[in-house]
């Protein structure tokens, strides 16, 4: 069983502890509308991913927004 050799002290074990907080997400443009997505990903306003429509987005749902 692994035993420490010397106590750890507050300054070193808190300072493991101070890098969990997460990050900004990335966030680009999106080619087809201009809108700001997450890269890979379909796009929620027009539906689509590579120059493809993969979703189709009603009109109602496009005038809501």
């Amino acid at each position: 069983m692994a035993v420490p050799k010397r106590k750890v002290s507050k300054a070193r074990r808190d300072s493991r502890k101070a890098n969990w907080k997460a990050g900004v997400p990335t966030l680009v443009e999106c080619p087809h509308c201009k809108a700001m997505i997450r890269p890979h990903t379909v796009c929620k306003e027009c539906g689509y991913y590579n120059g493809k429509e993969v979703i189709a987005v009603s009109s109602k749902e496009k005038e809501e927004k």
